[in-house]
């Protein structure tokens, strides 16, 4: 078949999809299985603090971000509690792929720290299982939404969560065994009433109002006029006075207006003195210090051992947080003692620069720790055909030849002992024979 043929038949059985669209758009939209319709997404968690733009929606931001780095993982573990395999189920598809259809993996972490981070406790809620989780333990999750609790009782909660077949937020309320609760490992310096993060929150929003008012556009002035106003008379020429100065200032061109030689104008909108931004400053320093950040972090310049204390203070006790509450609530008992688990790895590699990961690559790869392909995928490459790259063993010791190490090593006879005499006898006297050098 010539290539003319083949881009024919391409082009004959080609399906576009604004085409498809433009035959059928009447049909789909009087669709009543479409649902209701919104121009934003509505399950997108958005905070509850009304400065989205404000420090505080950064540092959310850069440790969800952060979090959501580190994929989490449905696996087999060994006698050992060591990493064995990962697990093909469908909740392994949630954690790995994507939790339901409109979050992939990466984008359900991140959603499940912001919303921690705001809401302080969190529910993940299984919404499509294999089996009904009211009458069994062993069902798999196909989709997960993440939810807020709305309501606490003894053994169910009530959430209000992402409804995807009506397109609208529900409340529903569910037994605490088939959620996973996460609290917030943060909870005392990021939601308590008192805390250093709502703290800041208050004064970032003082902050704000003194900055709107600021700039609100009014002069805040007084005009002190050259006579005594008291009276009813000389208070409504004082206000006649007042709006001829406001005409003249809103009808001018250029916002200048005229006024008498012995009236006097008194201007009050200079910047009042208060210490608010000090105090933003000060509570700003005291949370990245209780969160474990500093402004390195935030602005991508720290080092190793300031991003090793980041991820051992703020990101591990967060994905610890999520791993144990799933495991504890969609794994039995049975299947833990199978060695099924939830965890996390962490790339250990992700902030060596090269030199230094150059180095580290020669080092297992001598001690045997590692073979050549695994550390060529950390690297990124593909995996090297040549089989020696996938054996531990040391390239600067040359291997032994074939063969050599499958035959044992011959015996070598032992050396015959003879008897040895304080001195010399002869070998005619005494009886000694000869032959084999022992006494007769």
């Amino acid at each position: 078949m010539s290539r003319f043929t083949e881009r024919v038949r391409a082009v004959v059985h080609a399906w576009n999809t604004f085409r498809y669209q433009d035959d059928n758009f009447n049909a789909i939209s009087n669709d009543p299985e479409l649902g209701p319709s919104s121009s934003s997404r509505p399950g997108k968690v958005r905070y509850r603090f009304g400065g989205s733009k404000t420090i505080i929606s950064a540092i959310y931001n850069r440790i969800a971000i952060d979090v959501a780095s580190v994929p989490i993982r449905h696996v087999r573990r060994d006698e050992n509690r060591q990493y064995q395999s990962d697990i093909d189920s469908y909740l392994n598809d949630c954690l790995t792929i994507g939790a339901n259809i409109d979050q992939p993996a990466r984008m359900f972490r991140q959603d499940a720290v912001q919303s921690m981070f705001d809401w302080g406790v969190i529910a993940l809620l299984p919404v499509d299982t294999t089996l009904n989780p009211l009458e069994t333990g062993g069902y798999d999750i196909v989709t997960m939404r993440i939810g807020q609790i709305m309501q606490w009782y003894p053994e169910k909660v009530m959430i209000r969560a992402y409804d995807q077949k009506m397109g609208i937020q529900r409340d529903v309320i569910v037994p605490k065994s088939m959620v996973a609760i996460v609290e917030n490992p943060l909870y005392t310096v990021m939601n308590e009433p008192n805390s250093t993060l709502q703290q800041l929150i208050k004064t970032l929003r003082l902050l704000d109002a003194v900055d709107e008012q600021s700039a609100s556009g009014h002069l805040d002035i007084i005009i002190q006029l050259p006579y005594v106003v008291k009276g009813d008379v000389k208070r409504a020429e004082a206000d006649r006075r007042r709006k001829e100065i406001e005409f003249q200032l809103k009808g001018s061109q250029y916002g200048i207006a005229y006024i008498d030689g012995t009236e006097r104008v008194t201007q009050l909108n200079r910047p009042a003195e208060n210490n608010l931004m000090n105090r933003v400053e000060w509570l700003t320093k005291l949370l990245y210090g209780q969160l474990g950040i500093t402004e390195d972090v935030m602005n991508g310049t720290a080092a190793e051992p300031v991003m090793i204390n980041y991820y051992n203070r703020t990101v591990e006790p967060i994905l610890a947080a999520l791993c144990e509450a799933m495991a504890k609530t969609f794994l039995t008992k049975t299947a833990r003692s199978q060695g099924q688990a939830i965890i996390f790895i962490r790339d250990p590699f992700k902030l060596v620069p090269v030199s230094v990961l150059a180095e580290i690559t020669d080092k297992f790869i001598r001690n045997q720790v590692a073979s050549s392909n695994d550390m060529r995928s950390v690297i990124g490459w593909r995996p090297s055909d040549d089989p020696k790259a996938n054996k531990l063993q040391n390239p600067n010791i040359p291997a032994p030849p074939d063969g050599a190490a499958a035959q044992p090593a011959q015996a070598q006879p032992e050396p015959q002992q003879t008897s040895v005499l304080p001195f010399p006898w002869p070998a005619s006297s005494q009886g000694v024979n000869s032959q084999n050098g022992s006494r007769t």
